[in-house]
């Protein structure tokens, strides 16, 4: 299988499936897809990409940890910062453990120590050798139900949260650097990515409706 073959073959998967999907502009890629998964008006955006010069099938999704959630983070952490560097070592070996590449990003160390969860990247490639309709979506739901098993972590241990999703000093400081970069720039900028895209499906999403 090639690219070619694999955009149309992912395409018609998803459609099969009747998910939605967006087509995002994006020069970096040979197809970058946003999905609704799962197929309800709780699910989330999934990013469905095939890069240039690759040949896989790359599959993530972001997530913001809500405000009020990394406020009793905080809490936690000045209370007991041992206890805190536990829980996120817990959430590294089981994200670990779940067969997935992730990233956690976490925030800026206020008086030695540390911040927040404020964001995970959960990602899963499929090189084209092995990508079949079953392995692209058993991948989607095994990276949803990581997902969904985290969210429930963070429930279960900070509490419901505001409803607002909080800061996330990465993004911040990325932002800082493409404005300051562009600025400096002469000709026309290149085309980027954004990566928050936490903000348009599942808003709403309760993980207690999911098994």
């Amino acid at each position: 299988m090639d690219a070619r073959e694999a955009v149309d073959a992912v395409k018609d998967w998803l459609q099969s499936e009747r998910l939605e999907i967006r087509e995002v502009k994006d020069h970096q890629n040979i197809m970058h897809l946003h999905v609704r998964y799962p197929p309800t008006k709780q699910g989330h955006v999934f990013n469905v990409v095939i890069p240039k010069n690759r040949n896989l099938v790359l599959v993530y999704s972001i997530t913001r940890v809500d405000e009020g959630q990394q406020s009793e983070m905080i809490s936690h952490n000045e209370e007991d910062s041992g206890g805190w560097e536990t829980w996120l070592h817990e959430m590294r070996l089981h994200l670990t453990q779940a067969n997935l590449d992730w990233v956690l990003h976490v925030g800026k160390k206020q008086e030695e120590l540390l911040g927040p969860l404020q964001a995970f990247n959960l990602s899963r490639p499929i090189w084209f050798d092995g990508l079949t309709q079953n392995e692209f979506m058993h991948t989607m739901r095994h990276v949803w139900l990581s997902k969904l098993a985290l969210i429930h972590k963070i429930k279960f241990g900070y509490g419901p949260g505001t409803g607002k999703p909080g800061p996330v000093d990465d993004w911040i400081a990325k932002k800082a650097r493409k404005s300051s970069s562009k600025g400096g720039a002469s000709g026309n900028p290149k085309s980027s990515v954004d990566m928050d895209e936490t903000g348009g499906f599942g808003r709403d999403f309760d993980p207690d409706e999911w098994a």
